[in-house]
């Protein structure tokens, strides 16, 4: 692309790989919100799609599409930055933590060269809101392409909030329904409630309504009668919405339906000759910022950690794709996840959690209560009864086989390979990209203060090597493992005591001996160590030295502390008279209307003990 400055704005000529020079092509990106490839394009008869049914067979359609995070804060903020959110420091969702200065946002790239950039309207990008305030030409609920000067080039986003996890809250009559719950096709993860079906055919109705306004943006772009020089991009924020999607790593949770049409004076970019065909490439959400950058042919710059799928930069197809789990609202979780061709593996590194840790604004629809009281009446088999329990430290599972991922395979010796290959690949990217979470977010925050996460992590002022050596020894200990996870206890490091403790933690019982310095590690300096400390000690039956530490962490300062050791006292099960004097004073404090997360989850608690219920305002 040639940029030529002349009044208003850069006037480019696009060449072809064949030396023809055309328009430089408009970009538009429609996006919806909080959902898997459950449409008819993607072999879904259930679905009723024909919008994008019909611009699958004018365009492109890939297989293998995954949002890096499964849930939109983190994933849009992969997104903008063309760098994953945990080498960012932004994977806990709306931690709002600062973006470095290196990092650039890429629709600034294309305002440099000539382009008009508008956004309508979600943004959502998990970073300071300072930071976030000239992104775009507009970014409204009235941004659109047709206000730029004549002629020139745009780039415009299309947010549908349609499907998002919310169309389930409120039930609609069954009469009403265009599905039909009785013809729900149930994953086998989910029991057989009238509650299940009933939002599973709900939420077909929305997928539904968003393919129409869809089809609205399309014909906008048709009669505006730049069709023909508009590149398409139609993808999912996430994978959604019912619960074991939104918010896990798993393919319900992070494969999206993707979709580019590019019209035919642009055939030089067409990943494949066949128009209407399947590309089995590993793309994700990291990887857009440097393609969009490679179809205009601008440099893609270093900091990018994504691969260009399209244009002048197009790399070799990937071998993996990667995701991760911080964060999600109110309640701390930490997975990462690889996925090839085949295969997708998972390393948990909080595996004492349930993966149905109680969320608020999840358990807003009615499937969820269903889903948990038919566990509590004894009436799931395994799978259906692996969402109450606490999780393996590792899963693996064959997504041609077991597209629902209930079959772990990590035990079976025939997969050795397989399972080594993909450890070895999760350990390198981790090391890679330098993934912030690995230090607790409370730690991370006080020791990098105002200075950006990412530029922390390269400073030179931490090695990430021996903290990511510390969680994978604590999230597979053995009674074997008691020597050396006290000697991470002892470590100078913050990070690295809080690996050791989080095994002693795992290993519960068996980490008796090492209980004198646990019961030290409870006054740690890190409250993220004193917390999980706190919480082994109550396991083994000391409680009093826990609990000091956890009133002492509902009076510290730090928000994300405070949520820790909320997290902990629930499921622990705490009900002394002191804790719930803390715990109310502490939402007392906050006015029960924060839009913080503690306030939330000391809410819940409130209401669980029976001392009242607080209303909180909660925001997804």
């Amino acid at each position: 692309m040639k940029v030529i400055v002349s009044g208003l704005f850069a006037i480019l000529t696009f060449s072809c790989s064949v030396g023809e020079e055309v328009p430089p092509p408009n970009i538009l990106w429609i996006v919806s919100e909080d959902n898997s490839p459950f449409l008819g394009c993607y072999g879904d008869s259930f679905a009723t799609t024909p919008n994008l049914d019909k611009l699958a067979k004018s365009g492109f359609l890939y297989t293998h599409a995954y949002a890096n995070a499964p849930v939109c804060a983190p994933a849009r903020n992969t997104i903008i930055t063309g760098v994953y959110a945990n080498s960012n420091g932004h994977q806990h969702m709306r931690s709002k933590n600062n973006k470095s200065e290196t990092v650039r946002y890429f629709p600034k790239y294309l305002r440099e060269a000539g382009y008009y950039c508008t956004n309508n309207r979600k943004e959502d990008y998990n970073i300071n809101e300072e930071q976030t305030k000239d992104i775009w030409d507009e970014s409204s609920a009235r941004a659109h392409y047709g206000n730029r000067v004549p002629g020139q080039p745009f780039f415009a986003v299309f947010n549908i909030g349609t499907s998002h996890e919310s169309s389930i809250h409120r039930p609609i009559p069954d009469d009403s329904l265009r599905h039909r719950p009785e013809e729900v096709v149930l994953p086998p993860y989910h029991p057989d409630t009238p509650e299940m079906r009933h939002d599973w055919a709900q939420y077909y109705d929305k997928i539904e309504k968003m393919d129409g306004e869809v089809g609205a943006v399309l014909r906008e772009l048709e009669e505006s009668g730049e069709s023909e020089n508009t590149i398409v991009f139609y993808y999912g924020d996430h994978g959604g919405v019912l619960a074991r999607s939104k918010r896990y790593v798993y393919e319900s949770g992070t494969r999206v339906p993707f979709i580019v049409h590019v019209p035919e004076k642009y055939g030089h970019l067409y990943p494949m000759e066949k128009v209407g065909g399947k590309v089995d490439r590993l793309i994700s959400f990291v990887d857009l910022a440097p393609t969009l950058l490679s179809i205009l042919d601008i440099q893609i710059p270093d900091f990018m950690q994504g691969k260009a799928f399209l244009g002048a930069q197009k790399t070799e197809d990937p071998d993996h794709a990667f995701m991760f789990r911080g964060r999600m609202d109110e309640r701390y979780d930490m997975s990462r996840a690889v996925r090839d061709q085949k295969y997708r593996y998972i390393r948990n590194y909080m595996p004492y959690r349930i993966y149905g840790q109680p969320l608020e604004y999840l358990w807003r629809a009615p499937s969820v209560g269903s889903w948990e009281a038919a566990y509590r009446a004894g009436e799931c088999n395994a799978a259906q009864s692996a969402f109450w329990e606490t999780k393996p430290s590792e899963e693996l599972y064959d997504t041609e086989n077991d597209p629902w991922e209930v079959n772990n395979l990590v035990a079976d010796p025939e997969y050795r390979e397989v399972l080594e290959k993909m450890r070895r690949a999760n350990r390198k990217w981790i090391l890679e990209i330098n993934d912030t979470g690995f230090v607790p977010e409370g730690d991370l925050m006080e020791r990098t203060g105002q200075v950006p996460a990412y530029d922390f992590m390269r400073s030179g002022d931490l090695s990430l090597v021996p903290i990511l050596d510390a969680a994978e020894l604590a999230t597979n200990p053995t009674e074997e493992s008691i020597s050396a996870l006290v000697s991470c206890l002892r470590s100078d490091d913050g990070a690295i005591r809080y690996w050791g403790a989080t095994g002693l933690l795992i290993l519960g019982d068996g980490a008796r001996s090492a209980l004198k310095d646990i019961a030290k590690a409870a006054n740690d300096a890190s409250m993220s160590v004193s917390i999980v400390a706190a919480e082994v000690l109550y396991r083994l039956g000391e409680e009093s030295e826990g609990k000091k530490a956890l009133i002492r962490a509902l009076r510290n300062k730090s928000v994300p502390v405070r949520t820790q050791a909320l997290n902990t006292i629930d499921c622990i099960g705490v009900e002394d008279s002191e804790i719930q004097r803390a715990v109310k004073e502490l939402v007392r404090t906050g006015d029960g209307n924060s839009r913080e997360y503690d306030m939330r989850a000391g809410a819940y608690l409130i209401k669980k003990w029976g001392l009242g219920e607080t209303r909180t305002k909660t925001r997804e």
